[in-house]
């Protein structure tokens, strides 16, 4: 078998889960499909005697490697290509992958960018909140019960990355901008667009998604963010000068 896909460049990332065991048995799903990486971020309970119970003595590596964050975040910060999963359809989650699709986007994207793959808790999953630092979303289709156990999702996934590794790919991905890099973009252009009134300061995040999808798209690359970030600040720029002349004529009229 000829492998395309990089695997060392793709993290499966489990963002609060509840119990140690399915912990355990992700990190075994994921080193059955050729994947090694696994973060987990502010879990509810690390015991780490029960999570190698669960992953067996082949998983053992993966899990004394595990990397811990407290926030998704941080945990997210150095990954150029981030997927969220999710159960729930509709309102804020329209950007809809099945594995399969999925998987074959990956081919191109692993070479030259860090992906990460990120489940929610067990017993509620992603939070809006939270699928605002993925580019997409994927969806494991099911019948009349949407509930899958946590590990069983994670080898779904893997198994649909590993098959679309014997795939050949023409197409080039450039290297990506980090999700740090995004996150401090959306910020700032955030940050302007509430000042300058074109979104509405009650409730900015909600009114910014439509750029996120915007952007997303685009795939950006650090030049190109470093470009909007500068444009923001020349934005910031402008409008405070001309408050200054405008305070600055208002005085001399007095």
């Amino acid at each position: 078998m000829q492998g395309i896909i990089n695997f060392d460049n793709i993290a499966i990332v489990l963002h609060r889960p509840r119990y140690p065991e399915n912990i355990g048995a992700a990190a075994r799903a994921m080193c059955n499909m050729g994947i090694r990486r696994l973060v987990v971020v502010d879990p509810e309970n690390f015991d780490t005697n029960r999570i190698k119970k669960m992953a067996t003595h082949s998983a053992l590596e993966t899990v004394e490697s595990i990397k811990s964050f407290n926030n998704l975040r941080e945990a997210l910060s150095p990954y150029g290509y981030v997927i969220g999963t999710t159960a729930r359809l509709g309102g804020q989650r329209q950007v809809i992958s099945t594995p399969a699709k999925l998987a074959g986007k990956l081919v191109s994207i692993s070479k030259n960018n860090k992906i990460a793959i990120v489940f929610g808790p067990e017993n509620k999953g992603l939070s809006n909140a939270d699928i605002r630092y993925c580019h997409i979303l994927v969806n494991i289709p099911t019948a009349n019960f949407s509930s899958i156990n946590l590990a069983q999702s994670v080898m779904i996934i893997c198994y649909e990355i590993l098959m679309a590794d014997q795939k050949k790919s023409d197409e080039f991905v450039p290297r990506l901008a980090s999700r740090h890099e995004l996150d401090g973009m959306y910020e700032q252009v955030k940050d302007i667009l509430v000042r300058i009134n074109f979104i509405n300061p009650e409730n900015p995040d909600y009114w910014m998604n439509n750029l996120r999808h915007f952007f997303t798209r685009l795939q950006l690359r650090s030049k190109e963010v470093s470009t909007i970030r500068g444009l923001c600040r020349q934005i910031d720029w402008y409008g405070k000068s001309q408050r200054r002349l405008g305070c600055k004529a208002g005085n001399e009229n007095e």
